[in-house]
């Protein structure tokens, strides 16, 4: 039997060199893996063909790819950050430990965007390898007992990275009180602000109403990169 370490994992596309849109490392170049499979349904999620079979027939947006492809296919590109997003990666991390394995091997720096509900493993937890943190909060439309996981939020509030909130129009302020609740009960050092946005006004407005909240809160405020210069085109 293979282990499930060696097993491919299921992606849904790889780009770049493009920028890193969000968070700490904004506007850096890097490549993008996006794997498939997400165990939240939020309900504006921009990127539903990783999980919504009621839109999309998930074989056709799958890809298997190996680790050791993944990782030729970045040894390509003279890139120093991947980032693995999703769907939700760590629902596939004991598949993904050895692509971060060859990636670090690599020289590249590891950034994995994750929803927070999946306590990441150990061998996972490594030296260049930072975790951006995205609790859903209740205007994602998901059950608050399916999207905030106590002992994950414990564990990723304790591994290097940032926590990012990603707060819409229509529920500012009760987005807001719960990421003021999440903060404070799970210690996350690190916090950002991001408006829920795909298109460049959208962004723009969301922008400007959550400027004086973050600096009340001594928060950061995460701009949309790749929204602002290319909206919601795939592979960007």
């Amino acid at each position: 039997m293979i282990p499930d370490s060696r097993l491919p994992l299921l992606v849904t596309e790889t780009f770049g060199p493009t920028f890193q849109g969000e968070g700490a490392s904004i506007g850096q170049p890097a490549l993008f893996v996006r794997l498939s499979r997400c165990n939240l349904t939020c309900q504006w999620c921009d990127e539903p063909r990783t999980w919504d079979t009621s839109r999309f027939d998930l074989r056709d947006h799958t890809t298997q790819l190996r680790a050791t492809d993944l990782a030729d296919w970045a040894r390509c590109h003279p890139v120093g950050l991947v980032v693995i997003t999703g769907g939700e990666p760590l629902v596939q991390q004991q598949r993904l430990v050895d692509l971060v394995d060859q990636l670090l091997d690599a020289g590249k720096r590891v950034e994995i965007e994750t929803n927070g509900t999946v306590a990441p493993l150990p061998a996972l937890q490594r030296e260049k390898v930072r975790f951006n943190v995205s609790p859903k909060l209740a205007s994602s439309g998901v059950a608050r007992e399916r999207r905030i996981v106590p002992d994950a939020l414990r564990a990723l509030a304790r591994t290097p990275g940032i926590c990012k909130f990603v707060i819409t129009a229509e529920h500012r302020d009760a987005d807001l009180a719960e990421a003021d609740e999440l903060v404070a009960t799970f210690a996350f050092e690190h916090v950002w602000l991001m408006p829920e946005a795909t298109t460049r006004t959208a962004l723009a407005t969301g922008l400007r109403a959550l400027a004086e909240p973050a600096l009340a809160r001594g928060w950061a405020l995460s701009n949309r990169l790749h929204v602002e210069l290319w909206e919601n085109e795939h592979g960007r």
